[in-house]
């Protein structure tokens, strides 16, 4: 964390400034967490995307000295590790006061949103499957061993602090994809007026396809300079169906990603736990049922479901609650199964969603260099 000194502001400090000052070099969470007891420190789940940590034994939290060696850090400025989803300390008493909690309130290590969705789902078994519909999308579960696999870019990562790991794969774009369109195609309609005209288009949008990597992709393919797009656009498309579009293209994405997740596991997955701020909407909880050919369950307030298992990581490493509770502790608000009606449409039509990128690669390359 850098100190202020008279003779440069972090506000207009370089990066070798700033890189020169600082003392610990922290994840976000792990930053806060300090903040609030006083005490530096990480973990093998907080650190994840740091890519740092030797993750083949989780009983033992250790940075790898050929990873730290190879990224050129400085290890004397990476905080401690400590066990994942263990308690830091107690809150500062100026803290405290600050902002009206108890003094004896203690913090737990900070984690993902990857992690605290999986607790928030009710997921924490191993293969209990859920999926973000936020700003970006990814389908997850917890796993028993280390695996990785570089061409669809997915990896086991350390888990909970619970001895098992959890599969983090991530797709860009979701309902920023929709807060795009609305933003370029239709400024004038607020976002319960755009999804009635896409409620009142046909499955499949009328024949419209649309591919959301608006900034890039990760998974299942790693490509930073793919790009989206409307697909077999007529003069008879409007604008409801191409909001359709818009959220049956996430959908036809996250199929993408779940076949390449069902790979990497080696089995089928079933019913699919939902959250995130883009499950608020039934239709398009219905739209990814139809699309995936999947049970889809919502939890209940989706939007909140990562602050829910940040809640539940505190009371698990606090004993208030024991790892059997956390499923019955999150209530679901709608079940969403697959219309047999729509089936032929929609494979129909995913058949063609992996080609446009396999088609445009080159172009994207030679476009976005």
């Amino acid at each position: 964390m850098p100190t202020r000194s008279p003779t440069c502001s972090t506000s207009t400090a370089t990066v070798p400034e700033v890189k020169a000052r600082a003392r610990w070099y922290l994840e976000p969470v792990d930053y806060l967490t300090m903040r609030f007891t006083g005490r530096a420190a990480a973990s093998p789940m907080s650190m994840t995307a740091a890519w740092l940590t030797d993750n083949r034994d989780l009983g033992r939290a250790a940075y790898d000295p050929v990873l730290v060696r190879l990224a050129g850090v400085d290890a004397s400025r990476l905080p401690p590790l400590v066990a994942s989803g263990s308690i830091v300390g107690t809150v500062r008493p100026e803290v405290a006061a600050r902002i009206g909690i108890p003094a004896t309130a203690r913090v737990v290590t900070g984690s993902p949103d990857l992690h605290s969705a999986a607790l928030g789902s009710g997921g924490i078994r191993p293969y209990a499957a859920h999926a973000s519909l936020g700003t970006s999308s990814w389908i997850s579960c917890p796993v028993p061993g280390k695996r990785t696999d570089v061409i669809r870019s997915m990896a086991a990562v350390p888990g909970f602090g619970d001895g098992g790991y959890l599969l983090a794969n991530n797709q860009d774009n979701a309902g920023r994809a929709l807060e795009w369109f609305r933003s370029a195609c239709a400024p004038d309609l607020s976002y319960a007026d755009l999804l009635a005209l896409a409620a009142a288009a046909p499955p499949g949008a009328g024949g419209v396809l649309f591919t959301p990597w608006l900034t890039g992709e990760r998974s299942p393919v790693d490509d930073r300079r793919a790009r989206g797009g409307f697909h077999n656009v007529s003069l008879d498309t409007g604008r409801g169906e191409l909001a359709r579009a818009v959220l049956e293209g996430v959908a036809f994405n996250l199929r993408w990603l779940l076949a390449g997740t069902e790979k990497f596991l080696g089995r089928r997955l079933g019913t699919i736990r939902l959250l995130g701020g883009g499950a608020r909407t039934d239709l398009w909880c219905q739209i990814l049922a139809d699309v995936c050919d999947r049970p889809f369950e919502r939890v209940a307030d989706p939007l909140l479901g990562g602050l829910r298992g940040a809640t539940f990581a505190l009371a698990l490493a606090t004993g208030a609650i024991g790892r059997d509770d956390v499923p019955t502790l999150v209530p679901v608000d709608g079940r969403f199964v697959p219309d047999p009606g729509r089936r032929a449409a929609y494979d129909r039509m995913f058949a063609e969603f992996p080609k446009i990128y396999s088609h445009n690669k080159s172009l994207f390359a030679h476009l976005n260099r």
